[in-house]
């Protein structure tokens, strides 16, 4: 299940509401975000069996990137309502597809270095979520104190010398805090990448959530799937607007993390990215883009086709153009600010400039 509904305005301007970030070809691979999420499951998860979440802004976008994607795999949000719903609404159709299936649910902007260390770590989720009624999330070691992430920290190891019972969950925390957690060795990063049966994860939703999509199999247990569209659309803004960690994650009692190493990267942020890429002397991350470049140090710069960017003297900044928008804004601790800034042209400027 790949959740592709988000706005992106973390990565603004090049991330627009038009075409956020999922869908754009951001490092000039031939491959958008989404693109090659799909391509990593591919390769160990039947086409038929991979669904994509969106809304229906960018049904269509979703379409033309995957056209060998079945229709009926592609999960339109009638409303917009977070990361939970879509994922309850998934593991429904799933089940009547399938009562023993397993399920792995990932964000659409994520960058795996290691593909064979991936499917190994997959590989062993999906064994540990067969035998054990729990959700596991995949969590990698920190590198850096990074505010921008979540962090998990581990409790009592379980049978399986990689995968730990969560004992707490910080959702971006300060970065005092960021450090301390990566000095003590207690705390991995949350990826966002996580694993559960399909029954288990249904429970938990039914315990946690009003009854909304569940009350479908009792009224109607032979529906049809226009009579599940139809359904889905009368009751969806019923449900509140969560995201998966805080309605799930955070409230069951069986939460379980998976010591992993397989090379990510969250590719979120203006931040998240510099960290991950490689860089040019002098420590500039030139993201597909032309440039002339002295004395400039720590920078991240990404041009529209067609730009020459000249720079002298330049420490620290992001410079990245698109369409209508320039913005130049110092990188440190940039992901909450740029997402203040767009929402600040939007209400000065109007929705042509976000």
């Amino acid at each position: 299940m790949i959740l592709a509904g988000g706005r992106g305005r973390r990565l603004w301007p090049s991330s627009r509401d038009l075409m956020p970030k999922q869908f754009v070809d951001f490092f000039g691979t031939g491959r958008t975000q989404l693109q090659a999420t799909y391509d990593r499951f591919a390769k160990i998860i039947p086409l038929d069996n991979i669904y994509v979440c969106t809304c229906k802004e960018y049904q269509q976008t979703v379409m033309e990137q995957l056209p060998e994607l079945p229709e009926r795999n592609i999960i339109v949000e009638p409303i917009h309502r977070n990361t939970a719903p879509c994922v309850a609404w998934v593991t429904m159709r799933i089940l009547r597809r399938d009562a023993k299936a397993n399920i792995i649910v990932s964000p659409s902007d994520q960058f795996v270095l290691n593909m064979d260390a991936f499917h190994r770590s997959v590989s062993i989720g999906f064994n540990y979520v067969t035998e054990h009624n729990v959700i596991m999330t995949m969590g990698v070691k920190p590198t850096r104190p990074e505010p921008g992430y979540g962090y998990i920290q581990l409790g009592e190891q379980s049978c399986k010398p990689e995968v730990f019972k969560v004992k707490s969950f910080t959702e971006k925390p300060e970065r005092d805090f960021a450090k301390m957690f990566m000095e003590s060795g207690e705390f991995y990063w949350n990826t966002g990448i996580f694993l559960s049966n399909a029954q288990n994860l249904l429970k938990n939703f039914e315990q946690f959530f009003p009854e909304v999509l569940r009350n479908l199999k009792f009224e109607k247990p032979d529906y049809t799937y226009e009579e599940e569209l139809e359904y889905v659309a009368n009751n969806y803004p019923r449900y509140p607007n969560l995201s998966l960690d805080y309605a799930v994650l955070e409230r069951s009692r069986n939460v379980y993390v998976m010591k992993c190493d397989f090379g990510w990267a969250d590719l979120g942020t203006w931040h998240s990215i510099y960290e991950a890429m490689n860089k040019t002397e002098g420590g500039n991350l030139v993201i597909d883009s032309e440039v002339v470049m002295e004395d400039c140090t720590n920078n991240i710069i990404k041009l529209p086709k067609g730009r020459l960017g000249v720079f002298s003297g330049l420490e620290g900044y992001i410079v990245a153009e698109q369409d209508n928008v320039l913005l130049i804004c110092k990188k440190s601790d940039s992901s909450a600010a740029v997402k203040k800034l767009a929402n600040e042209v939007q209400m000065k400027y109007g929705e042509e400039f976000v």
